[in-house]
């Protein structure tokens, strides 16, 4: 079933595609740290790593739904209004795997960064969220549950910054063999 089909089916199909983001969002930031890492440059391994992820980026969020609107026989109408909020949003969406980046370059840990922004983006989008579209009746129509709920998200993710593990030793790599000539014999 493709995601359009599947978006209009009652059910909790939604609910497969919100843990993919979970888990895909889950291991970015260990991924992230580890290809920034591995490019072996300390001073500009972390713009060689977003550079990727731009690739990356292109590869899923260009070609992707590009082959679903082919594949659905989409219109190819776009009206200034979707355009500019999306783009906006893949602006903001940027800029934040950005920050997610200078962070580990700053030193931050990827449990840490991950920590702070994953129970700190729950938070802001609530507010902005309850901005841009009031409840009906108010504010004071919020059941108190959505009001624990952002507080969780706050104590949670300074519980985790606060509580870390300490990092383990880095792996030691093998000392390169020597290898030694047989002695000469006479």
């Amino acid at each position: 079933m493709n995601p359009s089909a599947a978006s209009s089916q009652p059910g909790m199909t939604w609910l497969a595609f919100a843990m993919l983001t979970v888990v895909s969002w889950g291991v970015y930031g260990v991924f992230l740290h580890n290809g920034q890492m591995q490019m072996q440059d300390p001073v500009h391994g972390r713009y060689k790593a977003f550079l990727f992820v731009g690739i990356a980026y292109f590869l899923v969020a260009v070609l992707a739904p590009l082959a679903m609107l082919i594949a659905n026989g989409a219109d190819w109408k776009y009206p200034a209004g979707g355009m500019g909020w999306s783009l906006v949003a893949g602006i903001v969406g940027a800029i934040g795997a950005f920050g997610v980046l200078l962070a580990f370059g700053a030193k931050g840990s990827p449990s840490v960064v991950m920590a702070i922004v994953f129970s700190g983006a729950p938070i802001v989008n609530a507010v902005v969220s309850l901005m841009m579209h009031p409840p009906e009746g108010g504010l004071g129509a919020i059941k108190p549950g959505f009001w624990l709920g952002v507080i969780l998200a706050a104590v949670g993710g300074c519980l985790v910054t606060f509580f870390k593990p300490a990092p383990g030793k880095p792996h030691a790599k093998p000392a390169p063999q020597v290898q030694t000539a047989p002695p000469a014999q006479n």
